[in-house]
């Protein structure tokens, strides 16, 4: 998936999670001047198309799946974490 690779953050989502609206709120509270594109998969009409390909190259069905700089980190928790360390900051600097 080219969109992952050519953005800072990306967030595959649904509207009604409540994991994807705490990833998609600590991006915008720690880090406003960094472009998150997000799709929200429940409200595409290829979402569920989208969702079955991320699985197959993450392993994670689940939502929010995050990337950053071209690189699987995972859900809300695996980002929290990266945040906590100081990690996540050192990725995106």
């Amino acid at each position: 998936m080219k969109e992952t690779a050519s953005n800072e953050v990306v967030v595959y989502s649904k509207a009604y999670c409540p994991y994807c609206h705490k990833t998609k709120a600590m991006f915008e509270s720690e880090f406003p001047g960094t472009k998150a594109l997000v799709y929200e998969l429940d409200q595409m009409k290829d979402g569920s198309a989208i969702q079955n390909t991320l699985a197959e190259i993450t392993g994670q069905r689940t939502v929010p799946n995050v990337w950053v700089k071209g690189k699987f980190i995972g859900g809300n928790d695996d980002i929290h974490a990266l945040l906590r360390s100081g990690k996540l900051k050192e990725m995106l600097s």
